[in-house]
């Protein structure tokens, strides 16, 4: 299944996999802040964050080709807002736009690709994040996926009726059957919804996840957050200056 590349390589051995969720977060938001708030030479301070991000990837023992081009999901809808500035003769702007917003999308697809989702979470939780935001991104992990699956089904048997998908789409006489089908995906996973409720009322299930295992802040990771925020605002600092 294409959509646990992630989740696989979220339980890797390297030592940034090692780290305490909450400092892998912290250092994220280091990186986040500083990349939101430069102003003055973006281009080249960008390109030293690619270059750190990619040295991150590289050293967590994650495919660098497949991360990049991963976080360039998000390009298609900067793209539109960076057409807009420069129609209004704002290329640098334009720019700007989509370099912080690609880096972004790299950092946090650095963050969820050496940390598995529940110890994110659970990390996320002991910092003070409503436990009810958390509960829902739960959900949407663990059973996102079932939907999909179910989705992925009933597109093959649609291609095996008629052909192609792009037939069926457009086929006037088969559209209303379309609309049938996205009824049916609602019904069914309304029915999922409520087996999986009962199921996890019967399990003794009171509103909280709990995991086997969990990790604790160590001088580690203190020295870790430490060294991302050096290496980060010294990048910063260091670029500023020199241009």
């Amino acid at each position: 299944m294409h959509h646990v590349v992630l989740d696989r390589w979220s339980h890797g051995e390297s030592a940034l996999h090692r780290r305490d969720a909450r400092a892998k977060t912290i250092a994220v938001l280091i990186f986040l802040v500083a990349l939101a708030t430069a102003q003055r030479a973006f281009l080249p301070l960008s390109v030293c964050d690619l270059g750190i991000l990619a040295a991150t990837i590289i050293a967590a023992g994650l495919p660098l080709g497949a991360a990049l081009k991963r976080a360039a999901v998000v390009l298609p809808f900067t793209a539109v807002f960076a057409a807009i500035s420069l129609a209004a003769g704002e290329p640098m702007r334009a720019a700007t736009l989509v370099g912080k917003s690609y880096l972004s999308a790299l950092a946090v697809l650095v963050l969820v690709s050496t940390t598995p989702l529940p110890e994110l979470l659970g990390g996320l939780e002991r910092t003070g994040v409503p436990r009810y935001l958390l509960m829902v991104a739960q959900f949407l992990y663990r059973y996102l996926f079932v939907i999909s699956e179910e989705a992925q089904h009933m597109r093959a048997a649609l291609q095996a009726k008629s052909g192609t998908l792009r037939r069926a789409v457009w086929d006037r006489g088969k559209f209303a059957a379309a609309g049938g089908a996205l009824g049916v995906l609602f019904a069914r996973s309304y029915a999922h919804a409520d087996d999986i409720h009962q199921a996890m009322l019967a399990r003794g299930f009171q509103g909280h996840f709990l995991t086997l295992s969990g990790r604790s802040f160590r001088r580690a990771d203190v020295f870790f957050v430490a060294g991302a925020l050096v290496i980060v605002a010294g990048t910063r600092a260091a670029v500023e200056a020199w241009i």
